[in-house]
């Protein structure tokens, strides 16, 4: 049986899907059978990079990413952020978005990301149930990259509210293998648009991703009613809840009952520090409230946490990067996620893959093709300075030749 070893790797134990002695990261030679890993060996050689699964980011917009140069009122809360990028959308072309897109993907593949999930502002100025241009775009521009492309429909309330407007988007999501979605914040049709939401993902086999209570205003209470839906209907799909900022309103008894229907109804939910921070606690002077979630509860309590980039370069956040390594780095010091720092890279990879519905992938038994390596030596350097990825195949050959 052919077998290949890379000598003088570092693996993150977290990762690694095999047993092995050792702390954050494991030292050895990596050894391969048949284009497959099987383990580590030994080291024969001085460590000098780190391989690991490709990473996965379950929350971009790559619809109204690197908009912010041609925005000119950026700043703000959410609401003028989505007041903004509307405006800005109203002179979307597909040329423009395929660009734009495109540029996005490129990042995402030089960060080694495997999966990404992009939502898609759903709707047009004359039909709000009307398949957007980003939706097709995205669709032809994914064609053209070795890495999975889920999109996700965001549904405005009001639509997902009207069963028909919401029936007819569900089908179409179906049909093209995509997520369904919607905004939950304060709306009066939510309880209507939340039941629909549910109903039409079981009735197309749908999973379900919800931007939820985006903002630190008190008694925002969709988390929980997200929660109390699926766990009314039994749903079995998956469903990734993003934002949830105002669970910081809730402490003691009432986030643990939060807490434990998330868990129950094994419900996702995706921190997004990059916009969460610039857009919540805002007020006259300098923020005194960070806008994550409560990622340390939220994982004490059993509910899988994920982090994505979110908006890149938007009204929604003039800055930011599509790489899972600078978003884990950002969420370490705004979240407190202390070393080592290994606990936390399933946030970007393997956690964040369930939470999109995939596989995990750890390096046992992975192939060639689904693993990237980084000239770094530890994770801190990993995270203090993203290097660029090497897909671990193009090293091999390059090894060889």
């Amino acid at each position: 049986m052919s077998e290949t070893r890379l000598p003088g790797v570092l693996v993150p134990a977290a990762l690694a899907g095999f047993a092995a002695s050792g702390g954050d990261l494991l030292a050895g030679d990596l050894v391969m059978r048949q284009g497959q890993v099987v383990g580590l060996a030994p080291a024969t050689a001085e460590p000098s990079r780190i391989v690991m699964p490709r990473l996965a980011d379950p929350h971009v917009h790559l619809d109204k990413c690197h908009t912010v140069g041609r925005i000119p009122h950026v700043g703000g809360d959410l609401m003028a952020a989505i007041a903004a990028q509307r405006q800005d959308r109203a002179g979307w072309t597909a040329q423009d978005i395929r660009a734009r897109a495109t540029r996005g993907l490129d990042e995402l593949a030089t960060a080694g990301c495997g999966a990404v999930r992009s939502h898609v502002d759903w709707g047009t100025v004359d039909d709000p149930a009307a398949v957007p241009l980003a939706w097709e775009v995205l669709g032809e521009v994914a064609e053209a990259y070795p890495l999975v492309l889920q999109r996700a429909a965001l549904v405005s309330m009001p639509v997902m509210a009207d069963a028909g407007h919401a029936r007819r988007i569900a089908a179409r999501v179906a049909r093209d293998c995509g997520v369904l979605g919607c905004f939950v914040y304060d709306q009066p049709e939510r309880a209507a648009g939340i039941a629909n939401l549910f109903r039409l993902a079981q009735d197309f086999g749908l999973a379900v991703d919800v931007h939820v209570d985006e903002g630190l205003a008190p008694g925002l209470d969709g988390v929980e009613r997200v929660a109390d839906a699926a766990l009314a209907c039994g749903f079995n799909g998956p469903v990734l809840l993003g934002h949830a900022c105002a669970l910081m309103n809730r402490t003691g008894g009432d986030l643990a009952r939060v807490i434990d229907k998330l868990a129950r109804a094994g419900i996702a939910v995706a921190a997004l520090p990059y916009t969460n921070l610039y857009l919540q606690g805002r007020a006259d002077g300098t923020p005194d409230r960070r806008g994550l979630t409560r990622i340390h509860e939220l994982r004490a309590g059993g509910v899988r946490v994920v982090l994505g980039a979110d908006n890149v370069r938007d009204a929604f956040c003039p800055v930011g990067n599509h790489n899972p390594l600078a978003t884990l780095a950002l969420a370490a010091v705004a979240g407190h996620l202390d070393p080592p720092f290994g606990r936390w890279l399933g946030m970007i990879s393997t956690e964040a893959r369930l939470a999109m519905g995939l596989e995990a992938v750890t390096l046992a038994g992975a192939a060639v093709q689904g693993l990237i390596c980084f000239e770094a030596t530890t994770l801190a350097d990993l995270l203090s300075a993203p290097p660029r990825a090497v897909p671990l195949g193009d090293l091999l050959e390059r090894l060889a030749a």
